[in-house]
């Protein structure tokens, strides 16, 4: 019984070996799935930017107090992008906060927010 001859999904050169062998070589393996996975590569690293972006800002603005209250513009003016954060915390008096990972942002009246860094028990 002679076995089918199958190609690399990659280059279409003959492969050699194993029968559900996909590939000729690990340059080929990996040039396939990154072409398969870029568009989820892009957003999930775009995502990520902002988020760090986010963060840096708001570690910036905090830096060694424990919180501090500034106007939400100043924010906005530094490239802070309000539409995505890591999680949210709602704390026993009902308010909720929006967390960049460690760091966090209550929005207060006129257009103020209070800017926090997550304490171990939270």
């Amino acid at each position: 019984m002679e076995a089918k001859a199958h190609n690399c999904l990659t280059c279409g050169k003959p492969l050699k070996g194993r029968i559900d062998k996909k590939f000729c070589d690990d340059y080929c393996r990996n040039s396939f799935n990154n072409r398969q996975n870029s568009d989820q590569n892009n957003l999930v690293r775009n995502l990520n930017n902002v988020l760090r972006k986010n963060r840096r800002i708001l570690q910036e603005a905090l830096e060694e107090e424990g919180m501090i209250k500034m106007p939400k513009d100043k924010l906005a003016q530094q490239g802070f992008n309000f539409k995505y954060h890591t999680h949210q915390y709602l704390n026993q008096k009902g308010q909720t906060y929006f967390f960049n990972y460690e760091f966090g942002y209550l929005f207060l009246e006129n257009d103020w927010i209070l800017i926090v860094k997550r304490s171990s028990n939270l």
